[in-house]
This record gives structure tokens, sequence and C-alpha cells, in this order.
């Protein structure tokens, strides 16, 4: 039929049609079949090669993912089957449904330093088997809990009750959000307001600085797609052994498609280091990212966008004249710079508050991290509308402030956003 294993991903199978690729991903003896015509597809595997299909049709439900769309037609995934089975697993082992909490974690909650009672080898069993499943939600999109159970899952082998009771939570917090969706969202982001300052690295030691291009690639075919990364870092995330954690959130478009929560390998002993750290680690995540999309044919337009909210180490890494007093972090900071030297990255800084893969950094509160996590999990249609009705309530609520010092009441001057 013409298809070829894509280079980068065997298990995806891709057919050049002029204008754009076909493609099958494969998974055991499930196909998953990106095409104008599907059924053109599997009409010639049932007619021609004479296998016998079942649950051909639209995409609906996907090793433990939902597929659906909005009202709008907008393509989403998520995991709600799954998260009720979650909750019947949290029903069967409890005997009641999971309590609803607004964060999975206490903020700034430190489960190393736990002192309670270790666990018999059952709760030992049931503790695995609830990491196991978190495990799972996170991969079908709900990077929302990634550095909670990412914290917790080091203690499978020796688990605290104190480390059980917080896995309870997680799952309420599931569950109380359950309608958590990734929205494909295909429109290429506005960058037109972004400054990116112009450097001549041909005079520095990384002149000639070139991005190590896939030279056996397919040629790109379809729309075009725009890259970009939040990256953070949480320093001494463990209070044991004081390493912290790089925290990642990666964008095709409008839409997450890849996240990354892990304790970093070394310890830092400054923010500086531990936010250099975890750039490097963006860039390389980036680097397979978009070597992964070549190879699948994808046309990427512009660099690579890694977003920080350390205003030092970005301007550290994209200033020609900076300098490192710190001869340990050395590799990271030349490793980012050749990068943004190939002119293939731009590394820019964004507000903490602004910074998405905080949510993956840190055990947060509820209302520091809810509007990053309303605009990507939970709103339907364009978020630029969000943004709209977020400013139109905050001058309502600039002027009530005004006007609460002159005797008017809220109701006379708010509205119902």
């Amino acid at each position: 039929m013409e298809f070829f294993p894509c280079r980068a991903e065997p298990d995806i199978w891709m057919k050049d049609c002029g204008t754009h690729y076909e493609y099958i991903a494969v998974y055991c003896d499930d196909l998953t079949i990106a095409s104008l015509n599907p059924k053109a597809i599997t009409d010639t595997l049932e007619h021609v090669h004479k296998f016998k299909l079942k649950g051909t049709g639209e995409l609906n439900f996907l090793l433990g993912c939902d597929y659906f769309r909005d009202a709008d037609s907008t393509l989403c995934m998520a995991p709600k089957k799954y998260t009720i089975k979650m909750r019947d697993t949290f029903f069967r082992l409890f005997g009641h449904n999971p309590k609803k909490f607004r964060s999975p974690l206490e903020p700034n909650d430190n489960p190393e330093l736990d002192t309670s009672e270790f666990l018999e080898e059952r709760d030992i069993r049931i503790f695995q088997s609830l990491i196991g499943q978190a495990q799972w939600v996170i991969q079908l999109g709900r990077f929302d809990i990634n550095v909670h159970v990412m914290t917790l899952s080091s203690f499978r082998m020796a688990p605290r009750q104190g480390h059980l009771d917080r896995m309870k939570r997680i799952y309420g917090y599931c569950w109380a959000f359950k309608d958590a969706t990734i929205r494909i969202r295909t429109g290429l982001p506005d960058f037109s307001d972004l400054v990116v300052p112009e450097v001549d690295w041909s005079k520095s030691v990384y002149a000639g600085a070139k991005e190590d291009k896939p030279k056996d690639a397919p040629s790109p075919r379809g729309k075009p797609v725009r890259l970009y990364t939040y990256a953070d870092a949480n320093l001494c995330h463990n209070k044991l052994n004081g390493k912290a954690v790089t925290a990642e959130l990666h964008f095709i478009n409008q839409t997450p498609f890849d996240w990354y929560s892990k304790l970093q390998p070394t310890v830092n002993t400054a923010t500086y280091g531990a936010e250099s750290t975890a750039a490097r680690s963006a860039i390389e995540h980036m680097r397979a990212n978009r070597s992964t999309l070549e190879y699948l044919g994808v046309k990427i337009i512009g660099p690579s966008i890694l977003f920080g909210d350390n205003k030092t180490v970005v301007d550290g890494a994209s200033q020609l004249s900076s300098k490192l007093h710190k001869r340990h972090l050395m590799l990271s900071y030349h490793y980012v710079r050749e990068a943004l030297a190939t002119g293939e990255y731009i590394y820019s800084f964004v507000s903490g508050k602004s910074n998405p893969s905080d949510i993956l950094s840190k055990h947060w509160s509820h209302n520091d991290v809810w509007p990053m996590l309303q605009a990507i999990l939970f709103w339907r249609g364009d978020t630029m509308e969000l943004a709209r009705l977020r400013k139109e309530k905050e001058s309502i609520n600039e002027t009530n402030k005004n006007l609460d010092g002159r005797g008017v009441t809220n109701d006379e001057h708010l509205g119902n956003i």
C-alpha cells in the first residue's frame, strides 16, 4: 500500500500523498489512521488483503483515552473512562468514593519528611497499584499531577501511611477535576510581540554552530507548525537529598503534546544552577521532538522557542557578553548557548505567573495555577476570549475597589461575567 515506517518512530507508517502524508500508528493489533479518506485504507485491508477488522470508524477510544469533538468541532482527548476506572478502583479498595480536593497535594508539601508508620504488605500493594494507574493517566494528558506522582513514586518499595493518604488525595483531585481535556488547537501561535535581541555569535567561540539536521528525512508536507516549550526548576524539591526538579511543557501550535517532571541527577546549591540544568534538559528534549517531527515530514517554521522565568539565566544564555562564574555549570551553560547560536532556538523570559511548566515543578495551590490550568485543560473555545474576560473582570474589580470608599455596593457595579 506504499506506506513506509518513520525512521524516528518505526511504529508509525507513512505514505506521501503529494500535498500531505497519511499515517498509520500501530500498537500491537490496533491501528490508528490519520487520513483524508481512512475508509479507503480499511476497505483495502478488508477486501484486498482479507483482514478481518473490528471497531473501525472515527477514533473515540484508544489505550484508555477518550477522543471526541467539542461543539466547535475541535478534536479533544481526555481520559474520561479511565478516570472513572480510577474512581471505581478507589471505591473497591476503600469502600467509598475519593474525597474531592482542589489541588493534588498541599502546597509545599514534603512527603520525604513523613515519619508515619510503614504500611503492611497488603497496603503496599494497594499503594503501588494506585501509583501505576496515576502514572498512566499522566500519559493520557493529566500532566497536572505529574510532579506529585513523581514525588510519591520514589516510595513504592517502602511507603508510609502518610504516602498512601497523599495518593488518596491525588485521586480525589483527579475525580474533582475529571473534565480535564487536551484540545487539539491547530492554529499558529502569535509571537509577533516577542522581542528577540540580535546577537552576532560569529564573534564568539560558537561561530559556525549549526543544528545537526537529519539528512534522510522526508520532504515536509502539509500545514506548518510552530514549536515552543516552557521550562522551570524547583530548587531543593527533595529536602532529604537536596535535588531540584526539572519541569517542561512542550507545545505544537496551541496544543501541549509532551511533558516532563523529574528530579535533577545532581544537587544544585542555587536557583541559577537548577534553572540552567532545566534549560539544558529542555533544549535536549526540544531537539529530540524537532527531529522526530522532521522525520514525520512535518513542516516546522521559525526557531523553536524556550520560555523560562529566571531572567538571570535567560540573559546569561542569550547575551554575547555574559560570563559564567560557576564552573560546575559549564556544560549546561555552553550547551544552551551553542543551541541559540545555531539560530534554530530562542530563549525568552516569561514571568512565573505566566509559565505553565510551574504546574509540573512544585506542589502548588489551586489559586496559584488555576489561570494557566484553566486555559490549557478546561477552557472550551478560543483562549483569547478567556483572556478578554479576565481583563474585563480585573477592570471591574479595580473599579469596584475605587468605588468602595465612596459607599457604593458591589452589586451596583459588578456584572455577571
